[in-house]
């Protein structure tokens, strides 16, 4: 049977905003402050924005934007595609240097950047010979000082001078690249990962579908548009005819406002925006449902249980930058209903299953046999199917490395239950070997994070004479607790075994972090030796 434009049309997240502004054109469809704009109103201002960027470049050139989750970063994620371009959604918490080394390897041309994060673009126009333009984009909810680099042109003026003629939403090529994000780069220089519209389509449907959005979600912008373009949610929520609830800065009070003045429904983000929710002063159960997606790292299941005795419902997804963000759920099962709640909350830490979107995770041994489901085996977890990414842009070796065996290797080591759900164990760089038994820094986390003085930490390998590594915890402790480390060792040892129980805890400020709120354990390895060595 021949395939023609009657029974086939590319796949592009592009067609999410065209429906929306059709179907629900006078709808709010983004609301920042005092800024609110309607499906129509949200339409008209991509495709202006869109118009400003197609002047300026060829089809398939690299478009950069620098700002936190205002309207602008939202709206660049069609009106960057809408052009012919590829967006980049740059890290906002990245320094002059690290921006400098994304420029420069993405061979952007224009740059798109917030008044307040200009300080670290000064030397990007002198220095990136690629890079034709510099534009500002301002936001009112910025009430600092303007820092002292000259730009190109500022986006409003840019707006208000475009033309509203309506770029065509289809696309010639699902498979082609909509956009580049790199990763945190702890371990060396970061990589820049393609995704396709194909991918980035069928992604934001399983998220819309698994985090239950319809029109009436109302979803608050905790989780970063730069890590995993949002995990595809600025497509998702548009698909859905949801409300986009915008916010400059994840803080405690900014968060509660949200959730009691203005109706939020959904919100996503690592364990820390969690603790930062039920942690607050302000926390209390709430009286119309709320759903949190998290994932970065197993959200411990004494943080689930808080957030769940607030009315909170706690999804647990997983997945990594190379899979568009979440690619696993873990899918709640009504069976769980009947167990003791700290066996629950382990259950729902799980990484889980595919989405509906995804094929089926396996874990693995080095010759790519299935480990035996027994919830004990370890192996890596390898992931397949169109959410994965195009490929680590200019960079063919390490994506042929990462694509062994017709699998996307993860690296990251986990076990895989009789029930099908897999659970991850550690990343394969973070597994403690003491006395030549495997340790997962995972679960002596969650042992110690059991405790209700602790508020969070992580647990560390470092050298050992006789073991060859031993455990080292990092823990902050909750406000006005006198938790020693004999306490904390002692409360380890009823749920650990004893190889696996830290002799060494340490009670620091804080805790290193990336920009997308993992640990840094790098970080805490090397102070661990300098302080064994000290």
């Amino acid at each position: 049977m021949a395939m023609t434009h009657a029974n086939h049309s590319e796949l592009t997240p592009l067609r999410f905003l065209e429906r929306s502004a059709e179907v629900y054109p006078s709808k709010q469809a983004v609301l920042h402050g005092t800024r609110n704009y309607t499906y129509a109103e949200l339409e008209a201002r991509i495709h202006r924005f869109a118009q400003v960027i197609r002047e300026r470049i060829n089809p398939g050139d690299r478009v950069a934007v620098l700002a936190p989750n205002t309207p602008e970063m939202l709206m660049a994620h069609y009106a960057v595609p809408l052009a012919g371009g590829v967006l980049i959604a740059l890290n906002t918490r990245l320094s002059a240097h690290e921006l400098q080394y994304i420029m420069d390897h993405s061979e952007a041309k224009l740059l798109f950047a917030d008044t307040e994060l200009l300080g670290n673009t000064k030397m990007l126009r002198a220095e990136n010979p690629t890079l034709q333009a510099l534009i500002e984009l301002t936001d009112d909810q910025f009430t600092g000082q303007r820092p002292d680099v000259a730009v190109d042109a500022v986006l409003d003026e840019l707006l208000a001078e475009a033309s509203d003629a309506k770029l065509p939403y289809s696309v010639e090529d699902e498979r082609a690249p909509i956009t580049l994000n790199y990763t945190s780069g702890t371990t060396g220089k970061p990589k820049g990962v393609l995704y396709s519209h194909r991918g980035s389509y069928l992604n934001s449907l399983g998220e819309a579908m698994h985090q239950g959005m319809n029109s009436a979600t109302r979803y608050l912008w905790t989780l970063p548009m730069f890590h995993c373009n949002g995990w595809c949610t600025p497509w998702a929520v548009t698909a859905a005819g949801g409300t986009h609830l915008c916010l400059r800065a994840v803080r405690e009070d900014s968060v509660w406002d949200a959730i009691e003045n203005l109706g939020t429904t959904h919100l996503c983000g690592a364990p820390t925006v969690c603790s930062i929710i039920a942690d607050a002063s302000r926390a209390h159960e709430l009286d119309e449902p709320l759903r949190i997606t998290t994932a970065g790292a197993p959200p411990s299941p004494a943080i689930i249980s808080k957030l769940q005795n607030l009315g909170i419902e706690v999804v647990h997804v997983y997945g990594l930058t190379e899979v568009y963000g979440p690619y696993t759920i873990c899918e709640y099962q009504d069976a769980w209903d009947e167990l003791a709640p700290a066996e629950r909350a382990e259950r729902l830490s799980r990484q889980g299953v595919g989405m509906i979107t995804a094929e089926s995770a396996r874990v693995v041994d080095l010759d790519m046999n299935d480990v035996p489901a027994d919830g004990e085996s370890m192996g890596e977890i390898v992931l397949r199917g169109n959410n994965v990414m195009i490929g680590y842009y200019r960079d063919p070796q390490a994506t042929e490395q990462a694509f062994a065996g017709g699998w996307f290797h993860t690296g990251d080591l986990g076990v895989m239950h009789p029930d099908g759900y897999i659970q991850v164990r550690d990343r394969a760089k973070d597994i403690i070997i003491s006395g030549g038994e495997n340790i997962s820094t995972i679960e002596v986390e969650q042992a110690l994070a059991a405790h209700p003085e602790v508020l969070d930490l992580a647990v560390v390998g470092v050298q050992d004479e006789k073991w060859g590594e031993r455990p080292v915890a990092y823990v902050i402790r909750t406000s006005g607790s006198e938790l020693d480390a004999e306490g904390l060792i002692s409360f380890a040892r009823e749920r650990l075994a004893g190889y696996k129980v830290p002799r060494t805890i340490v009670f620091p400020q804080d805790l290193p972090r990336t920009s997308t709120g993992k640990v840094q354990k790098n970080v805490l390895r090397a102070q661990a030796l300098e302080e064994a060595a000290g």
